[in-house]
């Protein structure tokens, strides 16, 4: 499904939590839901990741039962009154959530843990050849922004994903369901953030799909002097378009219309290639 990416997808962040860090409580009921998932898919968004439980630092583990009540409906309708093309993520660390979800109409599984949290996520993904992304995370999202440390960030995250990696190779999930995100802002540090975002290629060249997810995230809001995520939307897409020029494949966005400019833009300037005849016209 992602083996062979062309042009970067836009993978639409779906919170049905009522605690997350930008968007708690707006679609945690199912009509609104679903019609947050209509809008993204009009504005471009090619998959819609659907997640029951926050991750925003602080935050408390939520018990399986509780996310397959958030989650389950919200997919099987999406599934049923959508695009039926429409490629549908789990947002979960729970392989029962992850293979509820799977049951009831999602592609795609989306782990902030790699499979640390729940290591029979990475056995479910082979046995269902379900494409899987494995991110970076120092700690848990609960302890997670405490203390983070690092030496050298690109190196130690890089490292840790090859681990990860061969762990998922070595229980079945097939090469090309992997995709691989350094976890922006998961036990990261303001500087450990920017120095990723450096070196984003050095993640494109260990051979899978990357997925990026900067979205509305505070280490923007210390740079700009924000204070509300939803007033990050143009530092998103500045980010965006740096990991087109860096060969990134997909982005986790709120914000699907501002990202899918950024995303054309930047792929049209990475893919130019002029001709003699308009080098000069100035166009």
């Amino acid at each position: 499904m992602f083996s062979n990416l062309d042009k970067p997808l836009i993978m639409g962040i779906l919170n049905v939590t009522p605690d997350s860090f930008s968007d708690g409580g707006r679609y945690n009921q199912l009509e609104a839901a679903v019609q947050r998932a209509e809008m993204m898919l009009s504005e471009g968004a090619d998959i819609i990741d659907i997640g029951g439980e926050s991750t925003r630092p602080g935050s408390d583990p939520v018990p399986a039962i509780e996310q397959l009540q958030r989650v389950i409906p919200v997919i099987e309708t999406i599934r049923r009154q959508l695009n039926q093309d429409i490629v549908i993520s789990i947002d979960t660390t729970s392989s029962q959530v992850a293979e509820a979800a799977l049951n009831a109409g999602a592609n795609l599984i989306n782990d902030v843990s790699a499979g640390v949290n729940d290591p029979q996520i990475l056995k479910l993904a082979a046995a269902r050849e379900a494409p899987i992304v494995l991110m970076h995370s120092q700690g848990t999202p609960k302890t997670m922004q405490d203390s983070p440390h690092y030496d050298d960030v690109a190196g130690e995250v890089i490292s840790w994903l090859r681990t990860r990696i061969q762990i998922a190779l070595e229980v079945g999930v097939k090469k090309k369901n992997i995709i691989i995100d350094p976890g922006i802002g998961f036990g990261k540090r303001k500087q450990d953030n920017l120095d990723l975002l450096a070196q984003l290629n050095d993640f494109v060249a260990l051979g899978f799909p990357v997925m990026l997810g900067t979205s509305r995230k505070r280490f923007m809001g210390a740079i700009c002097t924000v204070s509300e995520p939803s007033e990050l939307v143009t530092a998103t897409a500045v980010t965006t378009a740096l990991g087109v020029m860096a060969g990134v494949k997909l982005f986790r966005v709120h914000d699907i219309k501002e990202n899918r400019q950024a995303i054309e833009v930047a792929w049209a300037i990475k893919n130019s290639r002029l001709s003699d005849g308009l080098a000069g016209s100035g166009n």
